[in-house]
């Protein structure tokens, strides 16, 4: 009998659990016939949230400019608009040169890190964490180093245990904020010190920036970049969240900060975006609509907009549930929800979500497939209407109070 295939070393460290075994298991049974909830994914379009329609019609005006290649980093009307957003925020000395334009964030993500790291590097990553991150520096030759953002410090980074892990081979921070999974919004002084750090250590900061505009109540979004002169930093954003665009992959990522040392690390993203040729061209053109038009996520996120309203159904069925608790989401479109001290060793995130499925066909994400060194916690998406989360939230109940 033959061997079969041996894949690559590389993907030892790696997960992405968001669609990993538990999504293909929903897969099956909605084959079968049931009917899943599923909340494992940020996925606007899935829940009724529609791209606004002046980018539908930039797109499907500009596709007979779309069918050559074009730049390696990206369409030059697309990369002027992120230039002039940069610029509104009071980011300056950045050109359309330091912007890269790709396949979503994840792509550019990829080609920052495969840039940037030699094996035996270290980047340090929050925990929890969107795995992409961690997937993507393993995959890249490098170690994810966790720093802690505890739910008992509302999942805010601990600046000392940071400064505690960077040692001689930490070329990068990982900053996600608004954060997913928890929702946590970081103030001003926080990415203040984090800063700081990046600049004595002299360390690159990557500042993924995906729900920038997704804030709620009185949280306040600052833009890393803002803040820095003597680093160099990343910024990453696109269309796929606050513009509801996932299906047409278009991020981008804007070097700033001290951009004379950064300028052999801008060439060799260049050198790995020529070589992937170009990102997808028509979802480009959408890009200086999105940006220079009305931002319809502002309705979206105030009292009374579907956004804020979900997210506070949510807040309310996790304070009313015997069972359940979280810190408010301040940012971003999930729910980070911790199961009851009672349940402790009896059953943890992955037994419990796997049983969610199987008894009552509502999808979530596990906790520690967050990278988390504990296994209490849960993610879903905020995205549902009202009266799916209120059956989402009855069967949660209704399953814990069997075990109780």
């Amino acid at each position: 009998m033959e061997h079969g295939i041996q894949i690559s070393e590389t993907l030892r460290d790696v997960k992405y659990e968001i669609r990993g075994q538990l999504a293909n298991h929903a897969n099956e049974l909605e084959k079968r016939g049931y009917e899943v909830i599923s909340l494992n994914i940020g996925n606007p379009g899935l829940f009724g949230f529609r791209t606004p329609e002046t980018m539908r019609l930039a797109m499907i005006e500009n596709l007979s400019q779309a069918e050559p290649y074009c730049h390696q980093k990206g369409i030059f009307p697309a990369r002027e608009a992120i230039v002039m957003q940069q610029q509104d925020r009071g980011i300056h000395g950045v050109s359309a040169e330091e912007v890269f334009v790709g396949n979503g964030v994840s792509e550019l993500i990829d080609l920052s890190l495969r840039a940037l790291l030699n094996a035996g590097d270290e980047v340090l990553v929050p925990s929890p964490d969107y795995p992409l991150w961690s997937a993507a520096v393993s995959l890249n030759g490098g170690t994810p180093r966790y720093y802690h953002c505890d739910p008992q410090r509302e999942f805010q980074p601990d600046v000392a245990q940071i400064e505690s892990l960077i040692g001689a081979r930490t070329k990068a921070l990982v900053i996600i904020n608004p954060n997913n999974p928890s929702g946590a919004v970081y103030d001003r002084q926080t990415l203040e010190h984090l800063v700081s750090l990046a600049t004595k250590h002299n360390i690159v900061l990557l500042a993924d920036e995906i729900y920038d505009q997704m804030v709620y109540d009185d949280a306040q979004f600052v833009p890393m970049a803002t803040l820095v002169d003597d680093a160099v930093c990343l910024t990453f954003s696109g269309l796929s969240k606050v513009y509801r665009a996932c299906g047409y992959r278009v991020g981008w990522c804007v070097f700033s900060g001290d951009l004379d040392r950064a300028e052999a690390y801008v060439h060799g993203m260049e050198l790995l975006a020529a070589l992937r040729l170009c990102a997808n061209v028509p979802g480009q053109w959408a890009v200086q609509t999105a940006l220079g038009g009305f931002q319809s996520i502002k309705d979206l996120v105030r009292p009374g907009g579907r956004l804020y309203v979900q997210r506070q159904a949510v807040m309310d069925r996790v304070r009313n549930s015997p069972y359940l608790s979280m810190q408010d989401p301040m940012g971003a479109m999930y729910a980070f929800i911790k199961i009851d001290d009672r349940f402790a060793g009896r059953f943890d995130d992955r037994s419990f979500a796997q049983e969610l499925l199987e008894d009552k066909h509502v999808l979530v994400a596990p906790g520690s497939s967050f990278n988390t060194p504990y296994t209490d916690h849960f993610r879903i998406t905020t995205l549902p209407d009202v009266e799916t989360i209120n059956t989402v939230f009855d069967r949660i109940d209704a399953l814990l109070e069997q075990r109780a």
